[in-house]
C-alpha cells in the first residue's frame, strides 16, 4: 500500500521573484445575437496559500529595467497575464506574468491572450527597489570611430 502525501508548496518572495495568485473570471459577452465568453483579470493575491488556484511567478530581469521604469512612470502601472488562446469552455493555461509591456506585446503577436490589471502598490515598491539595487538601464549608444563619415584628405 502506498500513501499519497500532499506536498504543500511554500510561496516566497525574493529580490527578483514573487509568487502571486491570479484572480480571473470567465464572462459572457453578448453582441447582437452572438454570445461569446471572455476571460477577465480581476485582481491579485500577493500572499497565496497552498489552496490558491492560479499562482504565477513574477520574475524581474535586469535587461528589462527600462520597461519596468516606463511602466512604473505611467499614470496607472499594470501587470500583464499571458495565457493560451483556447476555445470557450476550456480554462486557458497561464504562460507568464510580467511587468514588461514589451514582453506582453510580443506574446500578443502570437496566438496568446494577454490580460492586464492594475499593479498593486507593494509590487510597485518591490520593483522600485529592484531598479534601485541594479541601477537604471539606459540605452547606450556606441561611440563612432574617429573620422567616420568624413573625407580624410591630406
Amino acid at each position: 500500500m502506498s500513501e499519497t502525501n500532499e506536498i504543500e508548496r511554500q510561496y516566497e518572495k525574493t529580490d527578483t521573484t514573487w509568487d502571486i495568485g491570479v484572480q480571473r473570471v470567465e464572462q459572457e459577452i453578448k453582441t447582437g445575437i452572438w454570445v461569446t465568453t471572455q476571460w477577465q483579470l480581476t485582481g491579485f493575491n500577493l500572499a497565496p496559500t497552498s489552496d490558491t488556484k492560479d499562482v504565477c511567478l513574477l520574475q524581474l530581469h535586469r535587461d528589462e529595467r527600462t520597461d519596468y521604469r516606463f511602466n512604473l512612470s505611467s499614470q496607472q502601472p499594470k501587470l500583464f497575464l499571458v495565457m493560451d488562446n483556447v476555445d470557450s469552455g476550456e480554462t486557458p493555461i497561464i504562460q507568464l506574468l510580467t511587468a514588461s509591456q514589451t514582453v506582453a506585446g510580443q506574446y500578443m503577436d502570437g496566438d496568446n491572450q494577454v490580460l492586464s490589471f492594475d499593479m498593486p502598490l507593494p509590487v510597485q515598491a518591490w520593483m522600485e527597489a529592484f531598479i534601485g539595487r541594479h541601477g537604471e538601464l539606459l540605452e547606450v549608444r556606441r561611440k563612432k570611430r574617429k573620422g567616420a563619415g568624413r573625407a580624410n584628405g591630406n
